[in-house]
């Protein structure tokens, strides 16, 4: 995982399979976005014959009812069947804002325009009956920097993210009357203030499009908010991942730990792929170095040469940890290129076949609940056995030698050292144990019993997220602590003379050439100082793949 390299070239949405390195450019480094010109022809069948059913109404010829074109929504939709085109229209407006009911804080900028860049890929898959105009005003959203204020709260995660995305379409649609009423547009940001709808598009030059017969549902019933909080948290999560073994590598180079733990035959005669590649890039990590205590080719002078589960075992639990974000990966890829409205137009049927419009439940999030469930329970996991290698290197009991809570004071006891930053570990890995309790096992009905399952993955989405975080700033005092412990170590008689892991030795100059966020640098402590800043630092460093990127450096350069 390496930092992302910004550009400014487009990111062309329709001329093939988006991926989640395309999500992470627009939602989070802002690169633009266009349509593709092959869009507008893969719409064009769907929209049209959408159209002659318009037509046909206009027309006032016999319509049969068609869900969400001429009837209502869910348990209303055996009610009544519309008779004129004008109605269907209104529909489409009237489920906009009765659906724009969220509450709670607004979702930060990157999930807005990662929900925005998956719906413009759904739509334009061509199975929803919209006018690639839609994608247009999206696109221009995007590139000029229009993001609808969204509450985090209204979500099932079936049928679809209807709260969260009409907060999305009624600050991008407008009434097909000509009516535009600025109190209907909702909210979106503007210079860093929250404005109406409509204030927000005219200062970006974009008009409100006018709702047409389907066009609502079309962009609110689909998985695209649930599917974007869980992407930001893979991808957050991958790197994360990559980063604690660069920190568990100079943690067990601290602590003089044994390198049988890491012996490639040991992790073949188990056989799994995860467990096999993380032992390889601890072994990658630890070369060079003499403070680890044997190795395939040299006996461990300690006996028995096992250390804390916290330390060897390692490979164990990233391991699968790795396997399981990279079945993520392939879950949450396919959900980015997803058509998941209701219902989908397919003209290409066969012709005994006068009915396109096919009712399903695309929009039903159980494949995105799952991943974000996943992602929070092996996130908590890095946690968990990360906050108990912080626990040894303060323990003077467990650390082999180093003093305790890392700090070597001139008063025993008058500096507490890193004994708070453990505290704080251990506080965040507690609440991320609760948050990775799995939402995707919960369903509460709606809608009269007609949607009598749904998913709650918006709630699994949010907490992965919460908790990625969580453990980010865990690996990032790991990196703070690893750092201390290492110049602890050579600081000692014994191990004066002892050589560091490249790997280690470029992570930890890079730490040391690094301002914290207070200004001071983020150096060796002799007696207690302010240590939020560092924490926070320590955080960006981890969290921006500064950590993977100088020990990748470190790595290629031995090769």
């Amino acid at each position: 995982m390496q930092t992302q390299t910004v550009t400014e070239t487009p990111v062309v949405v329709g001329a093939g399979r988006a991926t989640l390195e395309d999500l992470i450019q627009v939602a989070r480094f802002r690169r633009p976005v266009e349509v593709s010109g092959e869009v507008p022809a893969r719409m064009e069948p769907s929209r049209a014959w959408l159209g002659a059913i318009v037509d046909q109404m206009e027309a006032g010829e016999p319509t049969a009812p068609i869900y969400s074109i001429n009837t209502g929504f869910g348990s209303l939709a055996g009610r009544k069947a519309f008779d004129q085109a004008s109605d269907a229209a209104e529909l489409s407006r009237r489920l906009v804002l009765s659906n724009a009911a969220g509450v709670g804080r607004y979702v930060d900028e990157e999930v807005v325009r990662a929900t925005m860049f998956i719906r413009m890929v759904s739509l334009a898959q061509g199975h929803s009956g919209v006018r690639h105009e839609i994608l247009d005003t999206l696109a221009g959203m995007l590139n000029r920097g229009v993001y609808p204020a969204i509450p985090e709260y209204g979500s099932l995660g079936a049928s679809g993210d209807l709260i969260p995305l009409a907060h999305v379409a009624i600050v991008m649609t407008r009434s097909h009357t000509g009516a535009d009423e600025e109190l209907d547009s909702g909210e979106a940001f503007l210079d860093g203030a929250v404005v109406s709808g409509k204030a927000a598009m005219a200062a970006a030059g974009l008009d409100r499009l006018p709702l047409g017969a389907k066009d609502g549902l079309a962009l609110l019933n689909g998985t695209s908010f649930s599917c974007a909080q869980a992407a930001l948290a893979l991808f957050d999560a991958q790197n994360l991942l990559e980063s604690a073994q660069v920190t568990a590598a100079m943690t067990i180079e601290a602590l003089m730990g044994f390198g049988d733990a890491f012996i490639a035959e040991l992790h073949e005669a188990r056989g799994q792929k995860g467990q096999i590649e993380v032992a390889a890039r601890i072994r990658q990590l630890l070369a060079g170095s003499t403070l680890v205590d044997g190795s395939a080719d040299t006996d461990p002078v300690r006996q028995p040469p096992q250390d804390a589960y916290s330390l060897r075992c390692v490979p164990q639990v990233f391991g699968p940890i790795k396997d399981t974000l990279d079945f993520a990966a392939g879950i949450i890829g396919n959900e980015i290129n997803a058509a998941t409205d209701n219902p989908l137009i397919f003209p290409a049927l066969p012709a005994s076949r006068r009915l396109k419009a096919v009712s399903g439940g695309n929009f039903h999030a159980e494949y995105v609940a799952f991943v974000a469930d996943f992602i929070s329970i092996v996130v908590t996991e890095i946690g968990n056995i990360t906050e108990r290698r912080l626990f040894r290197l303060d323990d003077g009991t467990l650390n082999r030698g180093l003093p305790d809570m890392l700090i070597d004071s001139d008063q025993t006891g008058i500096d507490c050292g890193y004994m708070l930053p453990q505290y704080l570990a251990a506080a965040l890995v507690s609440d991320s144990k609760t948050l990775s309790h799995p939402d995707s096992v919960d369903s509460i009905p709606t809608c009269a019993n007609q949607e009598d399952h749904v998913s709650m993955a918006n709630n699994a989405g949010r907490h992965a997220r919460q908790v990625v975080a969580n453990i980010e700033t865990v690996v990032g005092i790991e990196l703070l602590m690893a750092c201390q412990a290492l110049e602890l170590r050579l600081a000692r008689p014994e191990t004066a003379s002892a050589t560091l892991a490249p790997a280690s030795r470029a992570v930890l100059e890079m730490v040391r050439s690094t301002k914290s966020a207070d200004g001071r640098p983020v150096d060796h402590i002799r007696r207690d100082v302010v240590l939020y800043p560092r924490v926070r630092t320590a955080l960006e460093l981890v969290h921006s793949g500064a950590v993977v990127d100088a020990a990748g450096r470190a790595l290629d350069a031995q090769e």
